[in-house]
C-alpha cells in the first residue's frame, strides 16, 4: 500500500550514502524534461488557438451535418479536411498534456513507496514525450500555404559527369530513404540514367502530410567530398548536385497555364538497358515559354505522361508565386544558379574525416551514414526554426 505521507526528497529511496546525490540529479533532470515538454504545450496552445478551438470544431460539426454539403464536393472534401486537421490538432495538444500528467504523478507515487523502478520508467517515458512534443511543435509551424501538401523532389547532378551523377544516386536514394521512414508514399515521375553510373536527373512524387513543409527545407546545392570510387590513383574529389522542392497543386489551388505559352514534346523514352526498356515515343517534355521552365515525364502512357507533366509545371509555377511572395524567406529559389560553390547549403564530407554540416543553421554531425540512410530530421528541424525565428538555432538558444 502507498504511505500516507510523501519521503522526504533527500531520503528517496536510496540504500546506501552514495546514492541520494543521484537521486536528486535524476530528479532535476525529470524537471527539466516536464519545462521542455510545457514549453511545447503552450506553443501548440498558442498555435491552435486553444481557447477557441471547441468553438470552432462545433461551427464545423454544424456545417458537416447541412445536407446540402454534399451538392458541391470539392467544398465538401476541403471542409471535411479542415475539420480533420483541427480534430487531430486538439488531440494531440489533449493527448500529451494528459500523459505529461500521468508520468508526473507516476514518479510522485514512486518516490512516495519507495520503488525506484516506476520512477526510471516514468522518466524514461517522459524523455520519449519531451522528444514527441518537439516534433509535434516544431509541425505546427508548418502553416505556409502549401506546407501540408505532397510535394515534387527534384534532383540534378552538377559539373563533374560521373562523379557528380553518382552523387546524385546517392541523394536520391537518401531522400526515398527518408520518406519511407515517415511513412510517406514515393513515385519516380522521371529519370535521365548517366554515361557510366548514377543518375543526370530524377524527379520523384512524395505524399503524405507536411511532406513540402519539410522537404522544402532541402532546396539548393549539396556538396560532397570523398575519395572517389572511380579514380585509380584514389584522390580526393568534389562533387555537386541540386535539389529543388515544388509543391504538388491540389485542386483547391488554381494555376492558370494557356496553351500559347507551352510547348509539348514526345519522344523515345529509355532507362539504363535491359528487356524493360521503354522503346515507345511515349516520354513527354512540356516547356514553360515565358519563364523557360521545363518538366519532363517518362511512364509508358503518353496520355498520362501528359497528365503528370502538366501536374508538375503548375507546381513550378505555383512555387514561383510562392517565392515572389516571400521573396526574403525563399531567396534560395530566386538564385538557384549552377550546381556549384556559390550556391551550397550542405557539405558532406567523408574523407578524409566524416562530417554533415548544413552551412545555413550550423547544425552538424559525424553520423555520415545515418544521414546518407535517410537521418535528416535533425537538419530539417534546425533550418525550419531558423526560417521562423528568423534566425539560427544556435542563435535562438544562446548557446556556444
Amino acid at each position: 500500500q502507498m504511505r500516507g505521507r510523501r519521503l522526504p526528497r533527500a531520503c528517496g529511496w536510496s540504500k546506501t550514502a552514495t546514492e541520494p546525490p543521484q537521486r536528486i540529479d535524476m530528479r532535476a533532470d525529470a524537471l527539466n524534461t516536464v519545462a521542455e515538454i510545457e514549453k511545447s504545450l503552450a506553443l501548440l496552445r498558442q498555435r491552435l488557438d486553444w481557447d477557441t478551438a471547441q468553438h470552432r470544431l462545433e461551427e464545423f460539426n454544424a456545417r458537416v451535418e447541412d445536407p446540402n454539403l454534399w451538392d458541391n464536393p470539392d467544398n465538401a472534401q476541403k471542409l471535411m479536411r479542415e475539420r480533420q486537421t483541427l480534430v487531430d490538432a486538439m488531440k494531440t495538444y489533449t493527448d500529451i498534456q494528459q500523459e505529461l500528467a500521468d508520468n508526473i504523478e507516476l514518479i510522485e507515487l514512486g518516490e512516495m513507496e519507495g520503488d525506484a523502478e516506476v520512477v526510471k520508467d516514468a522518466e524514461a517515458a517522459l524523455k520519449t514525450l519531451a522528444a514527441r512534443a518537439a516534433e509535434k511543435e516544431l509541425e505546427a509551424l508548418l502553416d505556409g500555404e502549401a506546407d501540408s501538401n505532397d510535394t515534387f523532389l527534384e534532383i540534378n547532378a552538377g559539373a563533374g559527369g560521373t562523379e557528380s551523377c553518382d552523387w546524385a544516386s546517392i541523394l536520391a536514394r537518401m531522400y526515398v530513404r527518408w520518406a519511407e521512414k515517415k511513412g510517406y508514399k514515393v513515385e519516380l515521375q522521371s529519370t535521365s540514367a548517366g554515361e557510366e553510373a548514377g543518375i543526370k536527373s530524377a524527379t520523384y512524387k512524395i505524399s503524405g502530410h507536411n511532406a513540402y513543409g519539410w522537404l522544402k527545407t532541402e532546396s539548393g546545392v549539396h556538396r560532397l567530398v570523398r575519395i572517389s570510387p572511380y579514380d585509380s590513383s584514389a584522390r580526393r574529389h568534389t562533387s555537386f548536385s541540386s535539389v529543388w522542392v515544388y509543391p504538388v497543386v491540389d485542386d483547391n489551388i488554381e494555376i492558370d497555364v494557356s496553351p500559347n505559352d507551352i510547348r509539348i514534346d514526345t519522344y523515345r523514352s529509355s532507362g539504363a538497358g535491359g528487356q524493360h526498356v521503354n522503346t515507345t515515343d511515349s516520354a513527354v517534355r512540356i516547356t514553360h515559354i515565358p519563364t523557360g521552365i521545363v518538366v519532363t515525364s517518362s511512364e509508358k502512357s503518353q496520355h498520362q505522361n501528359r497528365d503528370i507533366a502538366m501536374k508538375a509545371l503548375k507546381s513550378r509555377l505555383y512555387q514561383l508565386e510562392l517565392d515572389r511572395r516571400n521573396a526574403e524567406i525563399n531567396a534560395q529559389h530566386e538564385a538557384k544558379g549552377e550546381a556549384g560553390w556559390g550556391n551550397q547549403i550542405r557539405s558532406y564530407v567523408l574523407q578524409p574525416y566524416q562530417m554533415v554540416k548544413d552551412l545555413r543553421t550550423s547544425f552538424e554531425t559525424s553520423d555520415t551514414q545515418g544521414v546518407l540512410d535517410g537521418d535528416l530530421d535533425g537538419f530539417m528541424a534546425a533550418t525550419l526554426a531558423m526560417k521562423v525565428a528568423g534566425k539560427s538555432r544556435a542563435e535562438a538558444k544562446g548557446t556556444d
